[in-house]
């Protein structure tokens, strides 16, 4: 029995769930990650992190696909997507150093700003005028959130907008590679370039390396490996968002992201934005709502 193909709205509902529950995974692995980095290295908690990735997804396309399921046609782009995944981990892990988690994210959401923009260029989406202002718009609100004499506008604000850029390539290049590959395949990829590319940073630690792991209490591990499959799970499921859903229409519900790294902010580490924090933060979430309505209603 032939199944029936889902149709285009329950198609983009279902991306904008997975768009939206991505969003809360990377937060939590944000908080996260920023907790454990008061423990470990950056290197030591990225090489866990991929090499756990590289170990369920070769199990999962394994047993799914065979060995079909490790053939790639664009090396070349798995390659450059690896590299920018790990570039934007390595970038947010001495950036949550800096920054508290709800400000660092919101500087990191000018993303969408760019992929809108570059979307319109690099995957021919069309980009009406009220969208463009809306995206101005969340621009203008990350201004306020790392306005001079906040604290944040300086050094730490210039990781997080290096950042940004490097996430704005890596969702460009995600939602290209969503319509050509097999997401699994996409994501056994990123895990195996990443734990290959970390190793010999890993081995140059030496003798550090069983000391520090040693030190670790049980519930830093397990925080350690249940990071690994927050990230594997997140990046998947925007994979294959974006293989139901252009990446201009789904890049504002990435803003949702902003609501949870603010409360997990307050939960984890007792920290909350001030007012004009508040007010950026809220000038994104309403720009970036309204242009998931426009997009909805098209």
């Amino acid at each position: 029995m032939t199944a029936m193909p889902q149709s285009p709205a329950r198609h983009s509902t279902s991306a904008i769930g997975m768009i939206v529950l991505s969003a809360l995974l990377f937060a939590t692995m944000d908080a996260g990650t920023k907790y454990l980095s008061a423990f470990m290295s950056v290197v030591m908690v990225l090489w866990s992190r991929y090499t756990l990735q590289a170990g369920v997804m070769t199990l999962w396309v394994w047993r799914k696909y065979g060995v079909r399921g490790f053939r790639t046609g664009h090396p070349g782009f798995q390659l450059l997507r690896g590299v920018l995944l790990l570039s934007i981990s390595a970038l947010a892990f001495f950036g949550l150093k800096l920054l508290p988690l709800a400000e660092f994210t919101a500087i990191v959401m000018l993303s969408p700003v760019l992929v809108t923009a570059i979307s319109a260029w690099f995957l021919n989406e069309p980009v009406g005028k009220v969208r463009w202002l809306l995206v101005c718009g969340g621009f203008i609100g990350t201004l306020v959130v790392i306005r001079p004499g906040s604290g944040l506008f300086g050094a730490s604000a210039l990781v997080a907008l290096v950042t940004m850029v490097a996430a704005s390539a890596y969702s460009l290049l995600t939602s290209r590679l969503a319509a050509l590959e097999n997401p699994h395949t996409t994501q056994f990829y990123t895990g195996v370039i990443g734990t290959v590319l970390l190793a010999p940073l890993l081995l140059s630690q030496g003798d550090a390396l069983p000391a520090t792991f040693a030190s670790l209490s049980a519930a830093q591990i397990g925080l350690l490996c249940a990071l690994g499959l927050i990230g594997t799970t997140g990046h998947l499921l925007l994979i294959m968002a974006f293989s139901r859903m252009g990446a201009a229409s789904l890049m504002p519900f990435t803003y949702t992201q902003i609501g949870f790294a603010a409360v997990m902010s307050w939960m984890v580490f007792r920290h909350a934005p001030d007012f004009w924090a508040w007010v950026g933060m809220g000038i994104i979430a309403v720009c970036g709502g309204a242009t998931a309505w426009l997009g909805r209603r098209r």
